[in-house]
């Protein structure tokens, strides 16, 4: 009788490349159930959301509001002279913000007893990493939590505009501001520019803002967001930015004559996978057509010692399933648990102003998937914050429901504090709870989640 093979020994059980939200939450979970991890991130710990992206710029919406806040103070008894924005020191509080949820994020690998190496990382082999500093690493199993990078043109010019990557570190708060695209990250950062006076102008390649949000939604912000002064250029694109000898910039636009003047011109066209250079070809795996790690629903990749999570495999970008997905991952492959991600009725948010929240279908989704079988139950109403403002503006709530079931398939709110509103509602429509249920339900008064309750 022959001995077994004796099993191939690894310096580590897991190895994540990419210390974002995925792969922070993927480690200390493997971790927990004793595994030897180590994690390597080439810049900052915490990733997109922390870093660079919905942590940060929360914060400068939070900052933007104050110009409004304070405009309508004075009709609430209040009284606020002189008046004065410093964008530094909005910029460098939100910074050191950023300082210390790294610092964060990197106390909780060193709690959990994950290795964490500074250095950036690429797959070598199914079971090898190799680090910038030239040192190869083994391991059991490889997660890949890259997450995405911000697409930019290759038009003329294009070195002088900047992504939204840039964006938090602008010396001056500039003047003039074009923005290309029309999705989330461009229509929050045109609110941020607008609420703190800046002229604001957003070309679009198509006439569709928000795509994927609700039309009757992405109409209404575009009407308020007009009124706000924020000028849109549909139906075209940039052709070449021209950077004048004062260090301002001039916007050339595809099929017009009249070049746009500005102080800065942010990118924001979409984000794609983060996976150039990463080496999946040493282990087999062929990126897919958006340069996306393909994953089966356990998140395993083509080579089965391999798997990746959040951004990088181009599914749902929202740093919440980043993190389900990171957790599940753990779950599965060390702790035994069949856990799995559910991938409907994910709640999403536009912090744009006034901010729009969806969970489920639209109601378009829903009619092509059901026909004429769809209820839709609108409220149109004024925000009774909105009151003392003398502002125009109305909010709207809208439920998309199954004329046969009654159950409420889509939950969509433009209006102040929508995305605060909307979380209850996700849990309702995950529920599979029907419009009877919502009716059922006693209104809490003066609010305006309490529309929800309230539609006939």
């Amino acid at each position: 009788m022959t001995d077994p093979a004796p099993q191939p020994t690894y310096d580590y059980d897991l190895f994540v490349i990419g210390a974002g939200s995925g792969g922070v939450r993927a480690s200390r979970i493997a971790a927990g159930y004793g595994a030897r991890v180590a994690v390597a991130e080439e810049y900052r710990v915490g990733g997109t959301c922390v870093i660079r992206g919905c942590v940060p710029k929360k914060l400068l919406v939070y900052g933007s509001h104050f110009a409004e806040e304070l405009q309508d103070a004075a009709n609430y008894g209040w009284s606020v002279e002189n008046l004065k924005f410093d964008w530094a020191t909005l910029r460098d509080a939100v910074l050191r913000d950023v300082d210390r949820l790294n610092a964060a994020y990197t106390n909780t690998l060193d709690n959990n007893k994950v290795e964490h190496f500074l250095e950036r990382a690429t797959i070598a082999g199914p079971h090898t990493v190799k680090l910038a500093s030239g040192r190869e690493i083994t391991a059991k199993v490889i997660l890949v939590a890259t997450g995405g990078w911000p697409v930019m043109p290759t038009f003329e010019g294009a070195e002088h505009a900047i992504s939204s990557n840039e964006v938090f570190h602008l010396e001056a708060l500039p003047k003039r501001v074009v923005i290309s695209g029309a999705g989330y990250i461009a229509m929050e950062f045109a609110g941020i520019f607008n609420a703190l006076g800046c002229q604001v102008t957003v070309v679009n390649r198509s006439e569709t803002i928000l795509r994927g949000y609700d039309a009757s939604l992405r109409d209404r912000l575009l009407q308020i967001t007009m009124a706000r002064g924020i000028q849109y250029r549909f139906n075209c694109g940039i052709e070449r930015i021209e950077k004048q000898a004062d260090g301002t910039l001039l916007t050339h636009l595809k099929g017009q004559s009249d070049p746009l003047p500005a102080d800065v011109v942010l990118v924001a066209t979409g984000r794609r996978p983060k996976t150039d250079g990463l080496g999946l070809e040493n282990a087999g795996i062929v990126p897919g057509s958006h340069g996306e790690i393909v994953v089966n629903d356990l998140a395993q990749t083509a080579c089965p010692s391999i798997y990746a999570v959040g951004d990088v495999t181009n599914r749902i970008q929202l740093t919440p399933v980043a993190i389900r997905e990171g957790h599940a991952f753990a779950d599965r492959v060390f702790g035994g648990k069949d856990t799995r991600v559910a991938y409907d009725c994910v709640p999403s948010a536009v912090f744009s102003q006034p901010p729009i929240a969806s969970v489920g279908l639209t109601e378009a989704q829903a009619r092509e998937k059901l026909g004429n079988a769809v209820k839709i139950f609108t409220s149109d109403f004024r925000p009774m914050k909105n009151i003392f403002g003398h502002r125009p503006e109305r909010g709207l709530y809208k439920l998309v429901v199954d004329a046969q079931s009654d159950k409420v398939l889509g939950v969509h709110l433009i209006g102040p504090e929508a995305p605060e509103v909307l979380q209850g509602a996700a849990i309702a429509v995950k529920a599979g709870l029907t419009k009877a249920d919502f009716d059922a339900t006693v209104a809490l008064h003066p609010s305006m989640a309490e529309e929800l309750v309230l539609m006939r």
